[in-house]
């Protein structure tokens, strides 16, 4: 299978983490869909990635369908639980975190905009999601080990690809400081080899 995505993608990065626990070899092909000659949209007619093209040439978008279907491939290291509850709070994990990266995003491309054109509260309010977000975070991970159920799950891959963007992008946040349950779980995936070998870049 191959996978269209970048190295700076969160939402790319918490795929090949997911592929990666569970064993699975991705081919991936690198995009920019930002750039003029950008493949993507042949692909994912919403031109954003990730993109998994499966064996068949179907191609499947949006991380959290990818995931769900590489978690089914293999049943090795099971991310997403089988029990009904279980399962929806991973899935409201990642749905937080996904959330909290949607809004980070759409601050870093309007501090792209000449000065001129950029909107401080528009900003603002994109923010005030982030920190919102991470206080939740926090707040519900207290002092469990994992973000959901007792073990390791997507939520907190979703959770570890969020923080990981957020040092990556907006290094000036400092949120371990104000977040200590959080830096203290990103710690602790930092030393996972999966976590440790798809840290974005440029």
């Amino acid at each position: 299978m191959k996978l269209i995505g970048s190295l700076t993608s969160p939402y790319a990065r918490k795929v090949r983490i997911v592929a990666a626990e569970k064993r699975i070899d991705l081919d991936l092909q690198l995009d920019n869909v930002m750039a003029p000659d950008t493949k993507t949209p042949a692909f994912n007619p919403l031109g954003k990635v990730p993109v998994l093209v499966l064996e068949d040439g179907r191609t499947l978008f949006d991380s959290r369908v990818i995931v769900e279907f590489l978690d089914h491939a293999s049943p090795i290291s099971r991310l997403i639980p089988a029990d009904h509850r279980e399962r929806v709070d991973v899935r409201r994990w990642e749905a937080l975190a996904d959330g909290v990266l949607d809004a980070g995003i759409l601050v870093r491309f309007e501090n792209l905009r000449p000065q001129h054109e950029r909107s401080q509260s528009w900003i603002d309010r994109q923010m005030g999601k982030v920190t919102r977000g991470l206080a939740e975070m926090d707040k519900e991970l207290g002092a469990n080990p994992w973000c959901a159920t007792t073990s390791y799950s997507l939520a907190d891959i979703a959770v570890g690809c969020c923080t990981g963007w957020l040092d990556f992008r907006f290094p000036q946040l400092g949120w371990q400081k104000l977040h200590p349950n959080l830096a203290r779980h990103a710690a602790k995936l930092a030393e996972r080899p999966t976590f440790a070998d798809t840290t974005p870049r440029e």
